[in-house]
């Protein structure tokens, strides 16, 4: 029972810093995913438009899934926030992809078109799935 005591006491310090810096990756990544969509999601969302809520709600699950993902592998900070970033950059090229296949997404957005949102958030979180994926390697960590 000691050395459970004792492990956690000297793992909990790092469980913080990890979880918490990953956590402010993604509150800093959604924030900048944000900023760089052509719509407002924050201001339709209010305004009760779905389809900005499901479009902002993929994007937040995009980001969060191959953030975990490196959080769960990595073996550093900077590895934590390296990887965050480039998955970050990842789902804004998947963004720039949907909208090139389906024409002018903000649009549809701010039209609350389901459809739009729902296949957008089909791409993020299949893209995140395999980001995570990516990024995971039980051996050793990290590719």
């Amino acid at each position: 029972m000691t050395a459970t005591f004792e492990s956690f006491r000297q793992g909990f310090p790092d469980f913080l810093l990890m979880t918490g810096t990953a956590g402010v990756l993604l509150l800093l990544a959604s924030t900048i995913y944000i900023l760089l969509t052509p719509w407002k999601e924050l201001a339709l969302v209010r305004g009760g438009n779905g389809a900005a809520g499901l479009a902002l709600a993929g994007a937040i699950a995009g980001l969060a899934i191959p953030i975990a993902s490196c959080l769960a592998s990595s073996l550093t900070l900077l590895d934590l926030l390296l990887w965050g970033t480039v998955a970050l950059l990842l789902q804004l090229l998947t963004y720039r992809i949907i909208d090139m296949v389906l024409r002018d997404i903000p649009t549809r957005i701010q039209n609350d078109e389901a459809g739009a949102a729902i296949v957008l958030i089909a791409a993020k979180i299949s893209v995140a799935m395999l980001l995570a994926a990516g990024l995971w390697d039980p051996n050793i960590g990290r590719v």
